[in-house]
């Protein structure tokens, strides 16, 4: 069999529709809603009145044998707006959490209210982190208990930064079932639409992704039905039996999903970097210093030479990674990890690149570069820090317990 790098037919088409989506949609619009702080519900509705928002969506793009259509769509979005494109990408982190530990009946159930309908759409929110637990999961203190009386669970505990949180349909919510067991004693639930007890103060302020809403999420005995487990009972009480008898068992519920999700997230990176990229080499070009475009200067060439090998290099990682786990090839070297920490730590040092190659205007909300480079920095630390990201492959490379 040939090997190529060649996109496909329908990779190209997928490329190519998503960026006039990104272009004529999410670019011209992007500075507004960073300046207006606030859900950009007709930009979601209109990505759902396109197809691009929505379970099809998503499960056509899974459905890439070679696991690139969701970094290529990613990648594409982002360069649009990033605080724009999480607005409709957020919800799928909760679709992945149900998909990677939910059964194929609550897939059914719990994924259409975390999307609504053209006429309505909705978003869902995974909330893991915790104030007292970011990168360290094992010390979530959520709790979950059942009620065998009434076949419920019951929740109580309070969650930090939660993309979507508190505005939410879906909540999917990770808890400790068992405190004794760490990270082994977890499990995500679904929170209903409407269920009492869960409640969000107030929309966080945030030095980048202004228009994506993020929030603390409070659970004050919240029950949800028992089929809200994803996963099921059984299946978790096998894993607890387990994890009790020091056996091997399945991953802890955050990590799946955050290892499902880290290449797209390495993907929405180099899309924010490409786009300051492309924005600084067109002002380069047409920036005349001395008599001469800027661009004829061997320290901004060379600049804008860096920039593009490092997109490009950050982008080969990810579509490695995103080939493996489509293709359940274990992360013997932390593969998964190496993408998102490259591809974010490329968005940081090319957006602030591109801010010193336009000078004084790059400072100016005139221009877009000033909003990239704020966007950028999330990208080293949400889903698992740089720091994070450099301890999961250097655990895996060397076999050691690295603290």
């Amino acid at each position: 069999m040939e090997f190529s790098l060649d996109l496909n037919e329908e990779q190209t088409t997928l490329r190519d529709w998503v960026h006039g989506f990104a272009a004529g949609v999410l670019r011209p619009a992007g500075a507004e809603w960073d300046a207006r702080e606030e859900t950009p519900w007709p930009v979601i509705q209109e990505a759902a009145r396109v197809g691009l928002y929505g379970f099809e969506f998503l499960a056509n793009a899974w459905s890439d044998p070679s696991g690139l259509s969701m970094p290529i769509a990613n990648e594409e979005l982002f360069w649009g707006d990033a605080g724009l494109a999480m607005s409709i990408a957020g919800t799928s982190l909760a679709v992945a959490a149900i998909f990677g530990s939910g059964t194929p009946d609550q897939l059914a159930e719990w994924v259409p209210p975390c999307f609504g309908d053209e006429s309505a759409p909705a978003v869902a929110a995974f909330c893991s982190t915790e104030p007292e637990a970011g990168s360290d999961v094992g010390a979530i203190r959520t709790r979950a208990v059942y009620d065998e009386a009434s076949d419920e669970w019951v929740l109580n505990g309070q969650k930090a930064y939660a993309t979507n949180g508190g505005i939410a349909a879906v909540h999917v919510v990770t808890a400790s079932v068992d405190p004794s067991l760490g990270t082994r004693g977890q499990a995500a639930f679904v929170v209903p639409p409407g269920t009492k007890g869960l409640s969000s103060p107030r929309k966080l302020a945030k030095l980048g992704l202004r228009a994506s809403h993020t929030a603390d999420v409070f659970l004050d005995d919240v029950r949800v039905p028992g089929r809200c487990l994803l996963g099921g009972r059984d299946r978790l009480d096998a894993r607890l039996a387990k994890a009790r008898a020091n056996q091997r068992a399945a991953g802890q519920a955050s990590m799946r999903t955050f290892e499902l999700s880290r290449p797209t997230v390495g993907a929405q990176a180099i899309g924010v970097a490409r786009a300051a990229y492309e924005y600084a080499l067109d002002y380069a070009r047409n920036r005349v210093q001395f008599g001469r475009p800027i661009v004829e200067n061997q320290a901004i060439a060379f600049a804008l030479a860096d920039m593009r090998m490092e997109i490009d290099a950050a982008r080969l990682l990810v579509w490695r990674a995103a080939w493996m786990g489509r293709n359940n090839r274990p992360f013997a070297a932390g593969e998964g990890s190496m993408s998102k920490l490259k591809a974010g730590e490329v968005a940081v040092a090319v957006t602030e690149r591109a801010v010193q190659i336009l000078g004084g205007a790059g400072y100016l909300r005139e221009h877009p570069v000033e909003r990239w480079y704020r966007d950028a920095k999330i990208y080293t630390i949400f889903e698992g820090t740089s720091e994070i990201q450099r301890l999961v492959i250097a655990r895996a490379v060397t076999g050691h317990q690295i603290r």
